[in-house]
This record gives structure tokens, C-alpha cells and sequence, in this order.
């Protein structure tokens, strides 16, 4: 990798770095760059089981790693696991988790950086630095969430936390009722869970009404049994009801979660999840229609906000006449850790997945209910989520990032020829150059 760093260098090119591609702003590529796919990165290289803490190469995936931990623990009695990860898709590599600072379903967790013990870093002088809390802090807190802008991730160092087994309890409710239900889980001691609301927007219960499911710790010897899931086929026929009937498939699913109320779990292995990647193909072969995909953003609100905000993001979907596929509200607190750091305070998470047709139009349509999504947010002091798209306007990003012209500033101070970049850094240089 230093050699790859070196040689880019001395011909005078741009790096960019890829890990499995999830990331939806351009953070991955940079045109005319040699581009490293850090994939084939996948050991783990050490396991401290005193400590919990597990050092592994940056392109590992998150089921390979925990498969290495579990195979090492073997029958041992106290056992450790990952404390999240992110949800949706379990083919992240850990450099690029870390790189946009992900997070899970914890109900009183901070974003990813808090599990981060430590990472080596390659950097513009194609040097392996070692980032930590204790040393080089302030790249530690750059590069966390910082998109690979600062060199290459070759390896981190991860706490992992007591595995944990967990009882499902779920609920359909209101929105109205939400930040009340999510503080009485927080003080009955409910690890994780998240409020997945109806997408039917010919319903009132459209954002209103959701399935809400936590998870509570249970005794060790309570045993963890074979459990009702739905298979890969299930999902898209979920997916495909969602296209077509979204009241019929929110129906189907929130009775397929009722009878799983009562199922029991790992906390580490239950957030892997089920993931459809060639999803848009399938089901474009099953019913027709334009050329489609999935758009994802994340916006975050004072949780006291929640119950006006889902009301008037209502209003404004339905006016714009956009389709909700799936989503769901999460909480997370404050990173005081990481420098450009999203969740700035403790959020709501309310993710939307928007239904965009590839042309001009339809991206244009998605991207000016994302912005109104991001008004709305704004005006109850709230953000998004960077990593998503590029759509928000400039007056956006410094509302809800005021620090970043800061950050490209000491991207610069730490990498003076720019050796690393993306289309994303390209594109927000010149969005927020002084004018």
C-alpha cells in the first residue's frame, strides 16, 4: 500500500479508495485517479480476548469479522461481540464504516467512533501513522467520518463489548407516541430498536403508525432458538408489494414482526440483515416501468421534534407526489468525538428511501423533496447525513455543518497536493470556495 501511495506520488496522481461501494455522494472515486480497492484487506490480525479488543485490516467485511471472533471464542463462557454496526447491509468493509461514521440501532449509543480504539493510517508521505485518542488525536477525529480524504485506513483496532442475549418485543404505535415509548425502553435498560413507519401514502397512518421493536437483555441461560425469519425470496416480494401496494405491504410486514414478538437473539448476530443488491432488476423484471433505484437519506431532529417533523415530511412527500419504499427512525447521542461530526446532539434518525427514476427529471424530483426534507430538519434545529448524496444546497451544508470549510481547510494542511480525493471532496471544494 505505501508503495501504491509512493508511486502515485512520484507520478503525480490522485488516490482514491474503495471499499464495497455503499456510499451514495461519490466518496469512492475520483476521476482520472488510481483508484485502491481495499477488499482483498481481510485479516484479522489479532484478537486481545482479555481486553475485547480486535485489530483487523481495513477491507474486512463485518460478517467475516465477527465469524473470526465467534470461531475463536469457541464454547468460552463469557464472550465478547461487536457493539454495532450499520444497519440495512452487512457487506461494509470496516475502513469505510469508520470513514463515515456509521451507526446502529442502539437505543443510547454514540456513532462508531466510540468503539474505535485506534487505525493506522498510510498517509500522503506514503507513512504508516498509528491514530488513537492518545495519539495523533486530531487525525484520529479527522479521519473518522473524514471519507478517506487523509490518507488509507490499513487496519483498526475495534472494543468490542460483552455479547449480550436479547428478547424482541414489538408493538405497532404512533408517531405521536414516539420519543415518550423510546425514553420508558432507554430506562427499562432496552439495548436497541427502531419505529419502522407505514410508507402508504394513501393512508392517514402514512409516517404515523410503524412497528416498533426493542430489545431487552434476558438471563444468560435463557437459550437463544431456532427463529422465524423471512428468506431473501420473502423480502422481495415485500419489496415488490412496496412498489405496488404500499398499505398491503406494510400490513404483511407488521404481521410478520408481530409473530416474532417474544423471539430471542445474540446482540452481535442479530444486526446482520438480509440484503437484495441487484433488488431494482428483479423487480423491474416482475412488474415493468422505467429504469429505477432506491435513494436513501438520513435526517436527524431533537427527539422532542420527532412526532411535527414526521407530520409536516408527510405533507411535503405527499404534495410532491415522491414514493416512500421503507423507513424507519433510530435514535443516536451525541458524537463529541468526531470533527465533522453529524450527530451533534442527541437525535432522531428518520431515514427515507425514495423511489427515483433514472432521468434527469426524476432525479431532480428526489432531490427537491430531499431538500425539503432537510428544511424541515433545519428549522427544528436538526442535520442529515453526508455520506447519502450531494443534493442539499450550499446554504444546507453550512447550516448543518458549519465546521466544514474548516475541515477542508485541514484536509489540506495534512495532505497539501490533495493525493487523496473523490468527486465528493471535488464537488464540495468547489461548493463552499469563498465567493
Amino acid at each position: 500500500l505505501a508503495e501504491i501511495v509512493h508511486s502515485a506520488s512520484q507520478k503525480g496522481l490522485p488516490i482514491s479508495v474503495s471499499g464495497c461501494r455503499h456510499s451514495m455522494g461519490g466518496q469512492q472515486f475520483a476521476t482520472d485517479s488510481i483508484c485502491i480497492d481495499t477488499r482483498s484487506l481481510d485479516r484479522v490480525i489479532s484478537f486481545d480476548q482479555e481486553r475485547g479488543l480486535i485489530e483487523a485490516e481495513a477491507g474486512i467485511q463485518w460478517p467475516k469479522l465477527i465469524r473470526t471472533y465467534l470461531d475463536a471464542q469457541g464454547d468460552r463462557g463469557k464472550q465478547w461481540g461487536i457493539a454495532q454496526k450499520q444497519t440495512g447491509a452487512d457487506t461494509f468493509t470496516l475502513g469505510g464504516s469508520l470513514s463515515s461514521n456509521v451507526h446502529g440501532r442502539g437505543l443510547a449509543m454514540k456513532p462508531l467512533i466510540s468503539n474505535i480504539e485506534s487505525f493506522n493510517l498510510i498517509n500522503v508521505d506514503a507513512k504508516s501513522i498509528h491514530c488513537s485518542r492518545d495519539e495523533n488525536n486530531q487525525l484520529f477525529r479527522l479521519a473518522i467520518g473524514g471519507y478517506g480524504l487523509f490518507g488509507l485506513i490499513s487496519s483498526v483496532t475495534l472494543r468490542l463489548v460483552p455479547r449480550q442475549k436479547l428478547r424482541r418485543v414489538v408493538e405497532i404505535i404512533r408517531a405521536d407516541d414516539l420519543p415518550k415509548r423510546f425514553e420508558e425502553r432507554i430506562a427499562a435498560k432496552f439495548l436497541y430498536g427502531d419505529f419502522q413507519f407505514s410508507v402508504d401514502e394513501k393512508s392517514p397512518d402514512f409516517l404515523q403508525r410503524g412497528v416498533f421493536s426493542c430489545y431487552e437483555p434476558i438471563d444468560e441461560h435463557e437459550p437463544v432458538v431456532a427463529k422465524k425469519e423471512l428468506s431473501n425470496d420473502d423480502w422481495l416480494d415485500l419489496l415488490r408489494l412496496a412498489y405496488t401496494d404500499r398499505g398491503k405491504a406494510f400490513k404483511r410486514y407488521s404481521d410478520y414482526y408481530l409473530s416474532t414478538n417474544g423471539q430471542t437473539y445474540w446482540s452481535d448476530t442479530n444486526q446482520l440483515s438480509a440484503y437484495l443488491p441487484n433488488y431494482a432488476q428483479k423487480i423491474r423484471d416482475e412488474i415493468g416501468g422505467q429504469e429505477s433505484s432506491l435513494i436513501i437519506t438520513e435526517i436527524y431532529v431533537p427527539r422532542r421534534n420527532l412526532p411535527s417533523f414526521l407530520a409536516q415530511a408527510a405533507e411535503l412527500l405527499r404534495s410532491k407526489r415522491t414514493i416512500v419504499i421503507y423507513g424507519t427512525v433510530r435514535l443516536i447521542e451525541k458524537d463529541d468525538e468526531s470533527f465533522l461530526a453529524w450527530a451533534k446532539e442527541p437525535y432522531a434518525c428518520i431515514i427515507f428511501n425514495l423511489l427515483t427514476l433514472h432521468t434527469p427529471v426524476g432525479i431532480e424530483a428526489s432531490a427537491r423533496s430531499f431538500r425539503g426534507l432537510i428544511d424541515l430538519a433545519t428549522a427544528r434545529g436538526g442535520s442529515y447525513y453526508l455520506t447519502y448524496h450531494k443534493f442539499a444546497k450550499r446554504d444546507q451544508v453550512t447550516a448543518c455543518y458549519p465546521q466544514f470549510k474548516e475541515f477542508l481547510e485541514l484536509k489540506r494542511k495534512y495532505d497539501p497536493t490533495e493525493r487523496f480525493q473523490s468527486d465528493w471532496y471535488r464537488y464540495y471544494r468547489k461548493l463552499l470556495a469563498n465567493r
